[in-house]
Order: structure tokens, then sequence, then C-alpha cells
């Protein structure tokens, strides 16, 4: 797996696959400490970092089972393969019916297998929680779902992120981020990937400007190298909350495309923002797109 990117077998929305360089360019990690992240979504810069030792929490505990049952071995790569071939083959018979079927089956029994079924099964990958916790994205309505290659697939990401866990030593939490930063110590390296604020956001809970003044509070009081992610303005608007709550922190840019909007013409690029309490070592970003010349900020601490 050395030089390639990790991808994990749970697509989040909002993934940062395409800014894992920039994240390693810009992490500074002390040899002797832990990899933490409050917001671990999809799981994929943790894994990519792929740290000796880990924190990785979240609030949402289907995320959380199922890569504890990975951990212990109730979830293998064999047992992916042949769910999803079963799945699969009644989904490609009784299309969207079985979907919902399965939809009605993981709400009440909260099994991590038809968690990561509806996953790949959605429309766009989507994780959303009604009010009630009830999984409620709709079916995807992709021809030929689970075919072959697409369970080979999957099963090779399962594989390929139970290596990790096992040459490592991860721990896999659901708790609150006030919890999981309150475990860091002075060595280790905070990454936080929260709800954007002032955006759409589907979380498993909420988030508001009060959530986001909190966790700022408590990564600079962490005495931890912190990094945040966050967005830093479109072709239409700016995260303004960069200049208030954020202000102290140096802030790395580079445009991100998201592929979550249903159609094609509201799938606009984004410029991502990278925040630290520490300078980090890039200084420029080469990177061009149609609206603006990417650029490096350092805030006075």
């Amino acid at each position: 797996m050395s030089g390639q990117i990790i991808v994990p077998p749970l697509k989040i929305q909002g993934i940062k696959t395409k800014l894992v360089p920039l994240i390693k360019d810009n992490t500074i990690l002390h040899p002797q400490g832990k990899w933490i992240e409050p917001f671990m979504g999809s799981g994929v810069v943790g894994f990519n970092m792929c740290p000796k030792n880990a924190v990785f929490a979240d609030i949402n505990p289907h995320i959380i089972s199922f890569y504890n049952q990975l951990k212990i071995g109730t979830i293998t790569p064999s047992s992916v393969r042949t769910f999803l071939e079963r799945e699969g083959a009644l989904l490609e018979r009784d299309d969207d019916k079985h979907y919902y079927a399965v939809r009605e089956r993981f709400n009440q029994s909260h099994d991590p297998m038809d968690f990561l079924f509806l996953n790949r099964a959605c429309f766009n990958g989507m994780i959303r929680f009604n009010k009630d916790y009830a999984f409620n994205v709709p079916y995807g309505h992709k021809p030929h779902r689970f075919s072959k290659a697409y369970v080979t697939k999957i099963v090779n990401q399962v594989a390929n992120v139970q290596t990790l866990i096992r040459q490592n030593s991860w721990i896999f939490l659901c708790q609150s981020f006030e919890k999981t930063i309150a475990m860091a110590t002075p060595d280790d390296f905070i990454y936080c990937d929260p709800p954007y604020i002032g955006r759409h956001v589907d979380y498993y809970d909420s988030w508001n400007e009060e959530s986001e003044i909190k966790l700022h509070q408590l990564l600079l009081h962490s005495r931890a190298n912190i990094m945040l992610s966050t967005w830093d303005h479109n072709a239409y608007r700016q995260n303004n909350y960069l200049e208030t709550i954020w202000s102290d922190c140096h802030k790395i840019t580079q445009t991100h495309f998201y592929h979550v909007g249903a159609k094609e013409k509201n799938r606009n690029p984004i410029v991502e923002a990278l925040l630290t309490n520490y300078e980090p070592p890039t200084t420029a970003n080469d990177s061009e797109n149609e609206f603006e010349q990417l650029s490096f900020e350092a805030y006075a601490l």
C-alpha cells in the first residue's frame, strides 16, 4: 500500500481523499504522540497518515461500530464479499424494493454490514439521518450497482484498512469531540474535520456557531498541535468565521471539488482551508482554478 492513497470502504460526503497529500506535507507529528481525530468521518486522513498510535472518534455510532467489528474480526474481507454478493443479487432482482427493505432493517437492527450496503447503494454515497436518528437517504438507482468488479473494489478497501489496524495500535470510540480532545497530551496531534459551519450540514447531530466556538477554544487550549479542515470560499461566498473565530490560526488553501450535487451545475469547486496553531512547512500553493490563484496566508498567533 506504500505510495498510494488508501480509500476507506465507507463513503462520506466531504471526504478528504484529494487533500491527503497537502495534509501530510503540513503535519508535524511527535514521534511518541498519538494521532487524534474527534470527527473521524471516513477516516481517510488518519488511515493515510498511518500513525502507530491513534484515536478515531465520532458521534455517529454506525461508523465506529463498523471499524470496531473490523478490528475484532467480526467483519472480514471475505464476509463483506459474501454479504455484498448476496444483497447485490437481491437488489438487482428487486431494485428499490430491496434497498428500502434493507434501510428499514438497518434502522431496526443497526447491523454494520447493512450500513455498508446502504452507504454504497444510496444516492451519492451520502450518510444522513433524520431527527430520530434513522438513516433516510433515498436509493441511488444505479444499474448493476454491485457488479463483481465493484464488490471486489470494496473488499480490497476493507482488506487495506484491516491490515493497517492490525499493524498499528488504533482505537475507535463513539463519543463527543469534547471528550476526544480532552484525551490529548502536548505530544499528540489533533486533526479535525468538523461539519462545515455556514454551509448545508448533513451530520449525525446539529452543528452551529456555538459548536464552532467551543471547538476552537478546546483545540487552542489542548496544548497539542492541531489542524482543522474547513472551507474558505467558493465562487459565490466566503467563510467569515475564519476572520472571527479562527483568526489566530495559520491557514493554507487548496481547491477541492465535490460531487454531491444532484445536478452537475451544482457540483462546484470550493477552496478548502487547513488551519493550524503552528507555522506549517508549506509556504505556497501553485495550483490554479477558474476563479482564483490559490494562496497561503499566515495569521499572527
